[in-house]
């Protein structure tokens, strides 16, 4: 238990996640702008900002896996001081953005279960 000067208490955080040190709002805040940026399709129309949160089918893991390789390839390049197709901050935000769909996808099959 935290006691506080002002009286208060509250329960220990000991033993719980602690997101505000786990996350970073620098890199949630330009990642958070890549995906807005990225619901705009060729079309004009705006997707909403969880749709990639349906899945994309059967091939959804190959589709993150060829993705996320793209993103890191580019990568790469950049940090070997060459120029990729989109800059550096676009793949690595890429590479969150594969990450995430396809570990979304795989803890909603696992159904929440421990490894």
């Amino acid at each position: 238990m935290r006691k506080f000067n002002t009286g208060g208490t509250r329960d220990d955080c000991d033993n719980k996640p602690d997101f505000e040190s786990f996350l970073s709002p620098l890199v949630i805040q330009k990642y958070a702008e890549y995906m807005h940026k990225n619901r705009k399709m060729k079309d004009g129309t705006i997707r909403d900002g969880d749709n990639w949160q349906k899945g994309f089918g059967d091939k959804h893991y190959d589709v993150c896996m060829k993705s996320l390789w793209r993103h890191f390839f580019d990568m790469w390049m950049e940090h070997r001081g060459n120029n990729s197709r989109e800059g550096l901050e676009s793949a690595i935000n890429g590479i969150l953005f594969n990450t995430m769909a396809y570990y979304h996808q795989y803890l909603k099959e696992k159904g929440g279960k421990d490894e």
